[in-house]
């Protein structure tokens, strides 16, 4: 029996990466669950939209009766939970919708595949545990659930949920739904906290497309504060790849975390993408990039330091990133330098570069 994979939020970034990912390399069904909010686009999944394998239901999480149906028409034994609102600085804006869509949206879709798993009729298949493809939910989470490091240390499983952010608050009580629904119903939840992703199709509010595409348009980079603050990065594809190893080895209940051991500070990473550009996408007045880098008011309650110790996943799932950040960054400069068919869009509509997430 080949399994059906449910992935919420998959015409969004990681989501998106995820779809393609599982047609491409598994025998899978997959029915994709996005509601189309300004981040997503169907456009991340022209490569597999034709497939056969490749459903899309056009829902939002916070719609339960929706849910429920797509549940009883596919029948899902795979839940990917990706959709959520992601952006820090969106969730100073406006954090209403960061509650709604990653605490009630998360109980929602934890309810309605609970119901699904627990059922009599019509999904038996779902909880039998000795089927080829056991239920699992996969809860997809990040570090900046637990807050900020200082100079040393990294986040492992075992840290204390500390968020700093709005958006990190309502993650943190989407894994802490999550691993209740575990302990209290026996549900096989598998949460998963990842650090920054960077790659082809990310939405370019993010810091690493928001540069390149700031720079290619001629555009100021503005670099929060001193640029000081440090990330670890992760290649999406190494993501994925680890998420697909948490549904097959990873056990319910535990909790997987995914880096890239690629720690950079801001500006560091910015200066490496002006320097790729300098070579990919020259500025008309002969100027190097780095000249246009200008440092703005920091983002309130910025976070220092994120780093994540991965080495219990890398030992229970056989996973580890592949490629280095400096040959996955380029790779992902040179993506949006060819592709404004994919970009140019969002630039005119959804998204025009403008600074978000200050106080007013």
């Amino acid at each position: 029996m080949n399994r059906t994979i449910l992935v919420t939020g998959g015409a969004g970034f990681i989501g998106s990466a995820l779809v393609r990912h599982l047609i491409r390399h598994t025998s899978a069904r997959v029915v994709n669950v996005d509601s189309l909010t300004y981040a997503g686009t169907l456009g991340s999944l022209a490569d597999v939209v034709d497939s056969p394998r490749y459903v899309w239901e056009r829902v939002d999480i916070r719609d339960r009766p929706a849910l429920k149906d797509v549940f009883d028409r596919h029948g899902p034994n795979a839940v990917f939970h990706l959709a959520a609102e992601s952006h820090v600085d969106r969730s100073i804006d406006g954090p209403a919708a960061f509650v709604d869509t990653n605490l009630v949206g998360t109980f929602n879709l934890l309810q309605a595949a609970r119901e699904a798993w627990s059922a009599d009729a019509g999904h038996a298949r779902l909880q039998n545990k000795n089927a080829a493809h056991p239920f699992r939910f996969i809860h997809v989470s990040t570090d900046e659930v637990f807050g900020s490091l200082g100079e040393t240390g990294a986040f492992t499983a075992d840290s204390p949920y500390r968020p700093n952010s709005p958006y990190a608050a309502s993650k943190a009580g989407a894994d802490h739904l999550a691993r209740a629904w575990y302990h209290t119903y026996g549900f096989p939840v598998i949460v998963t906290n990842c650090s920054n992703n960077f790659g082809p199709y990310q939405f370019p509010e993010k810091l690493i497309p928001h540069m390149i595409l700031c720079a290619i348009e001629g555009r100021d980079l503005p670099v929060y504060g001193k640029g000081a603050n440090v990330r670890d990065w992760i290649f999406v594809e190494d993501h994925v790849r680890g998420l697909v190893r948490a549904l097959e080895a990873g056990r319910p209940g535990m909790a997987y975390l995914f880096g890239g051991d690629a720690q950079r500070r801001n500006l560091d990473v910015v200066r490496a993408i002006c320097e790729l550009l300098d070579g990919m996408s020259p500025a008309p007045d002969g100027r190097g990039h780095r000249e246009r880098i200008r440092f703005v008011a920091d983002r309130p309650g910025h976070d220092e330091r994120y780093a994540i110790d991965a080495t219990d996943t890398r030992e229970e799932l056989g996973w580890s990133p592949e490629g280095t950040f400096e040959e996955h960054l380029r790779t992902t400069v040179a993506w949006y330098v060819s592709r404004e068919d994919w970009w140019g869009p969002i630039r005119s509509g959804a998204y025009r570069g403008e600074r978000l997430g200050m106080l007013r």
